[in-house]
């Protein structure tokens, strides 16, 4: 199996299809089975790259430092792989990784679709992660995974696949790392503000949300876009903090147009 290995961490990797290089980078759950529902179209357009972050899933299950430890895996990763530069599509916490290495990493990565993220860790964005950690340092992993469900995926997806997500539910239980680990990840996210240099991105930038995600509002992502003025923004009705997963046909649609289009560019 590919590991990558930086700063005390092994970082498991995967890459599959044909095309323009793309890597796909999950959110705080953090591993690479988040894009399961979108893996077999986006691969016959693009070779995909996708990693357990530091502290999930097969990578080692340690703490997490900041979004910036986390940007330097993934370079870590790249050149693993071969990489000089690709695509990024990252989630939530993965669009944090994205921003910090555009930043950081300038020549790294070509373009990128910054998919339901934050700028900055504020009061509500702090109330709702608090209580994450609290759950599952006090109730365990099976209550954080029904919390998070509810976070991610709007009313009407849960009622229409209620077996399947708790089939989901467990799955994820088990490839959470200790309470300690995870609150580490989501100290991280927290912390995470580089909105003062967001004007530096200058590759092209898609900001993607849906309207009824709670988990990280739109006004994030309308923030973004203040900020980066060679960014746009795409904004739909509905699908929730898990738009790739509930609408995928949707989702699908939108990163190969976009992320096609960047390749001619």
């Amino acid at each position: 199996m590919p590991f990558a290995h930086r700063d005390g961490a092994d970082l498991y990797w995967e890459s599959t299809g044909e095309g323009p290089p793309l890597i796909l980078a999950a959110g705080l759950g953090g591993v690479m089975g988040y894009w399961q529902p979108n893996r077999a179209v986006l691969e016959k357009h693009f070779t995909l790259y996708l990693f357990d972050q530091r502290g999930t899933g097969k990578s080692s299950r340690i703490p997490v430092e900041s979004i910036e430890q986390m940007s330097a895996d993934l370079v870590a990763v790249m050149d693993a792989a071969g990489l000089k530069s690709a695509h990024y599509l990252g989630h939530s916490t993965g669009g944090a990784i994205g921003v910090a290495t555009a930043l950081d990493y300038p020549d790294r990565l070509s373009s990128m679709m910054i998919y339901s993220s934050t700028t900055h860790g504020d009061p509500y964005r702090h109330r709702i992660l608090g209580l994450r950690s609290l759950i599952h340092a006090e109730l365990g992993a099976e209550a954080y995974g029904k919390y998070t469900s509810l976070l991610l995926y709007p009313p009407y997806w849960i009622n229409a696949n209620d077996a399947a997500l708790r089939e989901a539910e467990a799955q994820a239980a088990a490839q959470l790392g200790e309470p300690a680990v995870q609150a580490s990840r989501l100290d991280a996210i927290l912390a995470f503000d580089r909105r003062s240099e967001l004007h530096r991105i200058a590759i092209p930038t898609l900001i993607l949300c849906a309207d009824d995600d709670i988990l990280t509002p739109r006004y994030f992502s309308e923030e973004f876009a203040r900020h980066m003025p060679a960014a746009h923004t795409h904004f739909v009705a509905q699908g929730g903090h898990a738009l790739s997963r509930t609408e995928p046909d949707l989702f699908n649609s939108l990163v190969i147009d976009f992320f096609s289009g960047a390749a001619k560019s």
